[in-house]
């Protein structure tokens, strides 16, 4: 492996699977695949972990394959974070910073994000992400970057990105039981958004939809920046279990059957029969097994559109709606998110990659991506060294974070 290139992990920590992506970053900033591998998860429930050993040995048993892939020992990686109590929420701060003529550093920026924050976001709650939306100097709003800019007084705009504290310190013990430091927590739904969307679909106004097997995440982006976070508990698996309660089958059979005998267009034209078996001896009436799976993703995509709705962007959003996640592999499932949604739907799957990129090009593998993607950006790497096992160590190497975040990190 080159010693000039670093390394970036991604690990997708899910209720029912986890998903792990390695990435090189060069000198020259090319981004290449080198590793990835998924597996069953375990401890997990509703996105939170249920216990530390579950998760723990799950996270170990699957990081495995991926670490031998990419010849490297993984020692620290972003981490997926779901869970209702990930969420939004829009906070302002002001402060004086001098004369007129004063000019903007960044230590002013740190300040107002600091006001900005503390004191708005409940103590029992850790902070995720600070995403400025809007700067104003002396009055003057509609500023995207005021560093070097002049005046004496600074507000702020900003969407602050949370969830409960005990929900955060569980996973980040959970990855570290598996030695995997938890270099930074992100919601799985802003992750995948980063592998999926293109600039102008940020700048128009979408919606990202992570549809996991236990929750559906929601994040809009417009003007560029994060606006909304919100999760649905809700997922894939509800479906699943529906069709096993219904049809008094196990939840094996029940998933065999959603994913190769039922489409998004639900099509009275198919055979009214589902038969199931090496030779066809189970037989289930198609148009009852729709109904389940009809009736619970119509559940589904209603709770999604009323957190559209609750951030005022729902029939807003002009780049549509792009679903992620593993229950996005429905066939056809953008067809019935289109009518629930009333909005344009498509599936995203991470593209444009390097490497041995071919098998995370789908929809379930765009958080892992995206959170090796957020890694690089932020620079938080590990830098190969030989180790006696003739892996390399990813040691842990993070670049200086400015502003209010940086605090935080700085504790773990």
């Amino acid at each position: 492996m080159d010693e000039n290139k670093r390394f970036v992990t991604g690990l997708d920590v899910g209720t029912e699977n986890m998903r792990a992506v390695i990435a090189t970053v060069s000198k020259g900033g090319e981004f290449a695949i080198v590793g990835y591998n998924e597996g069953k998860s375990a401890g997990m429930r509703k996105g939170i972990p249920a216990n530390l050993a579950g998760p723990a040995e799950a996270i170990d048993k699957m990081l495995g394959d991926a670490e031998r892939m990419g010849g490297v020992d993984v020692r620290n990686a972003y981490v997926s974070i779901n869970g209702s109590t990930v969420l939004s929420t829009r906070t302002e701060g002001m402060i004086a910073v001098g004369a007129a003529d004063h000019e903007i550093t960044d230590v002013d920026l740190d300040r107002v994000e600091g006001v900005a924050v503390t004191g708005r976001i409940p103590a029992n709650r850790d902070v995720l992400d600070v995403v400025p939306l809007e700067y104003a100097l002396d009055g003057q709003g509609g500023i995207k970057d005021p560093l070097g800019m002049a005046g004496s007084r600074l507000e702020m705009r900003a969407l602050v990105v949370s969830a409960l504290s005990p929900n955060c310190e569980n996973l980040r013990r959970a990855t570290m039981t598996a030695d995997v430091k938890a270099e930074r927590l992100v919601p799985s739904v802003v992750a995948a958004a980063k592998a999926v969307l293109s600039d102008r679909q940020r700048e128009n106004g979408v919606a990202v939809v992570d549809m996991g097997a236990a929750t559906t995440s929601v994040a809009v982006y417009e003007e560029g920046d994060l606006q909304y976070v919100g999760v649905v508990p809700a997922g894939s698996n509800n479906v699943t279990n529906d069709l096993a309660i219904v049809l008094a089958i196990d939840p094996d059979l029940a998933e065999e059957i959603k994913t190769r005998f039922i489409t998004g267009d639900f099509d009275s034209e198919k055979s009214l029969a589902i038969k199931i078996g090496k030779n066809g001896e189970r037989t289930f009436d198609r148009k009852e097994v729709e109904e389940v799976v009809k009736a619970r993703l119509t559940e589904i995509f209603e709770e999604v559109r009323k957190k559209l709705k609750a951030a005022k962007y729902d029939q807003r959003l002009p780049e549509g709606v792009v679903l992620v996640g593993g229950g996005a592999k429905m066939r056809d499932i953008e067809l019935f998110a289109k009518k629930v949604l009333e909005a344009a739907v498509k599936v995203g799957k991470p593209s444009g990659l390097n490497g041995v990129s071919e098998a995370v090009q789908k929809p379930e593998f765009a958080t892992a991506v995206g959170l090796t993607m957020l890694a690089a950006e932020d620079g938080r790497y590990g830098e190969a060294a030989s180790n006696k096992k003739g892996f390399k160590i990813a040691k842990n190497k993070g670049e200086k974070k400015s502003g209010f975040l940086k605090r935080i990190f700085s504790k773990f």
